[in-house]
């Protein structure tokens, strides 16, 4: 199911024995495209410090009291490797974090998380097996290079960015949709109200050209007038496969005509 990040902001996060915060911000890399940690508000109990959750240990939202379920217990949490707060973290926090909880780590093997396409925890015998394989001594140096940027990147510090088209500005991100099984970022939201009012449309990272985080800026490989043509955003209740099935192939079509 696709949904929006600030749906989720303001859940609060439940360990095994008791509630441990609120969602607070996102840290996603820009490679993949993926949600990688959601970051715990947790009040006056961990003054000072962020708390990192992994994707691979929540379970699905529960809407009606607006929980998300973790499987860790406060005690595992409250004893995790610390990350201060508005500093980044780097590949040595994570892979801290992954040694601590025995999660996967999502940059070693060909898939998405690893050696899986989604995140689970506890991770599968196969999956530490093919982990080990690929950190072992023999792997081979280009093996042991972890993949990307090792530093992440806040999903509260990119809403407001502007979206340039190839041939001006298209509008300024207001949220992600994510694929809440896989946690891929399926598409960003743009609000277009000071080029094209009321209207919001969305692009997929496929469309993207990069991230330029100096200027606050994304480069898009459309042109205007292909978003002024494409299919509206309404809302995530009105995203369905139809709905998708139409905006990819509108784009790819545009792209195509376009190379």
């Amino acid at each position: 199911m696709l949904r929006t990040l600030k749906s989720l902001q303001g859940f609060e996060l439940g360990a095994t024995d008791g509630i441990v915060g609120k969602v607070k911000d996102y840290y996603f890399d820009d490679q993949d495209w993926a949600v990688r940690y959601l970051v715990a508000d947790t009040g006056n109990w961990l003054l000072g410090r962020q708390v990192l959750i992994s994707p691979a240990a929540i379970t699905l939202p529960e809407e009606n009291i607006r929980v998300l379920s973790t499987r860790l217990s406060r005690k595992q949490i409250e004893e995790s490797p610390s990350v201060e707060e508005a500093k980044p973290v780097s590949r040595q926090h994570e892979m801290a974090y992954s040694d601590y909880y025995g999660w996967p780590a999502y940059w070693e093997g060909p898939y998405l998380w690893g050696g899986v396409t989604a995140p689970t925890y506890p991770p599968s015998a196969e999956t530490l097996a093919q982990q080990r394989t690929i950190s072992s001594p023999g792997a081979g140096p280009e093996m042991l290079e972890p993949k990307g940027d090792p530093r992440l990147r806040s999903w509260r510090e990119v809403l407001g960015y502007h979206m340039q088209a190839r041939d001006g500005e298209i509008g300024h991100i207001v949220d992600f949709l994510c694929d809440d099984r896989t946690w891929t970022i399926r598409y960003l939201i743009l609000d277009t109200r000071n080029w094209w009012p009321g209207r919001k449309v969305v692009l997929s990272p496929a469309w993207i050209e990069g991230l330029n985080w100096e200027h606050e800026k994304v480069a898009a490989k459309v042109l205007r007038a292909d978003v002024i043509q494409a299919p509206e955003y309404e809302s995530e209740m009105n995203f369905t496969e139809d709905f998708q099935r139409k905006l990819n192939e509108y784009y790819e079509n545009t792209l195509r005509y376009q190379a």
